[in-house]
């Protein structure tokens, strides 16, 4: 079925507008660099909340109403503070919608947040799924935010989850994302496979040459017992504080440990063109127990040569559940999903001081090259 006349992902310059007409309200003007190609950074406000568990509000409660009920204590987040692992939190945002009848939305977290292991969810009220915001919707924004490996630094103003606003549904066909790629070349190699949304595959030879090891650098597992990382701060860690560096010692396979933490990365070089927006989703639960990402959004212009991407890969946040998991060299986990711009934004992801563009295997941009 074909895309309805119209609909699209909004660009950077739609957000303006919609925000303009009222449809994003604030506590405080925008950052400068809050609005990105396809998508809006939303902001955490003064106070977290922390909670007993995680919840829903479903359709006859706010978030509010739940918070009073299940909230241990209060944290005051205006210079800052620590937030723990293994706890829930819930902070109210900055932003707050105002949607028009057509207009629906839906959040991530951030590149940076997901290659932190920080499991964070936006939640408004009356809602009945996470991180999704229905069309029309009028009312406050709040994010869950659970630091799973590293406990964090966090502020009023911090940056850790993102939305990503649509008119109707642009999603393309696997016959259109063919086409695409036959005139746009979306990802590298031969064998582009494209089912559902154009199929990763997990890289396990490496490129890099394993610093003291003896074989090729293929991932990171993260360590337990760490310092701090302040989420606001770039290039000011030490890798090996945080990070295991993993080589592939001849092999071609990794075992994942239960509940374990990986930043590995996609054997295919990908590209959104600058018509185009992408989200990773899961791929089939039932080929292993694990968790790809947790960030996955991908902007119009990730990859695109023209924005200085060429080559770029997808850097995947990988958890195994339960029992210890093998992942082979070439295994697909997980895919990529396009959907049409409703228009080309006037600036691509890779002109707007991005972190990420043309990466391979890459950290947060929190740890020091």
């Amino acid at each position: 079925m074909r895309a309805e006349v119209g609909a699209g992902i909004l660009a950077v310059q739609d957000i303006r507008a919609l925000a303009a007409a009222g449809g994003i309200t604030a506590e405080r003007v925008f950052d400068a660099d809050q609005i990105q190609p396809a998508s809006l950074d939303l902001r955490l406000g003064c106070t977290a909340f922390r909670v007993r568990a995680s919840f829903l509000p479903g359709p006859d409660q706010s978030v509010d109403d739940k918070v009073e009920a299940l909230r241990l204590h209060e944290i005051d987040l205006t210079n800052g503070a620590v937030l723990e692992t293994g706890c829930v939190y819930i902070v109210p945002l900055m932003e707050a919608l105002k949607l028009p009848a057509d207009v629906s939305a839906s959040a991530n977290p951030k590149s940076s947040t997901g290659r932190l292991d920080i499991f964070t969810r936006v939640i408004c009220d009356r809602a009945r799924a996470f991180d999704t915001i229905p069309a029309g919707y009028e009312g406050p924004l709040y994010l869950e935010v659970s630091p799973r490996t590293f406990p964090i630094l966090a502020r009023a103003g911090s940056r850790l989850s993102q939305i990503r606003f649509r008119r109707g549904d642009a999603r393309l066909t696997d016959a259109e994302l063919e086409a695409v790629h036959a005139k746009e070349t979306i990802v590298s190699g031969d064998n582009a496979v494209i089912h559902g949304g154009l199929t990763l595959s997990i890289d396990l030879e490496g490129r890099a040459p394993f610093a003291g090891g003896e074989g090729n650098l293929v991932g990171y597992r993260a360590k337990r017992h760490t310092g701090v990382v302040d989420v606001d701060r770039k290039n000011g860690l030490d890798v090996l504080d945080f990070w295991e560096p993993i080589d592939n010692r001849g092999r071609r396979s990794l075992i994942l440990d239960p509940d374990e933490f990986y930043i590995l990365v996609s054997r295919e070089a990908v590209h959104v063109p600058p018509d185009y927006a992408a989200e990773m989703v899961p791929f089939d639960p039932l080929v292993g127990e694990f968790r790809v990402h947790y960030a996955g959004f991908f902007d119009p212009g990730f990859g695109h040569a023209g924005a200085g991407g060429a080559g770029a890969r997808a850097v995947l946040e990988v958890r195994s559940h339960e029992v210890p998991f093998i992942l082979d060299h070439g295994q697909i986990i997980g895919r990529l999903v396009y959907e049409r711009m409703r228009a080309r934004p006037e600036a691509l992801y890779g002109e707007t001081g991005s972190n990420y563009q043309a990466q391979g295997l890459k950290l947060s941009k929190h740890f020091r090259s």
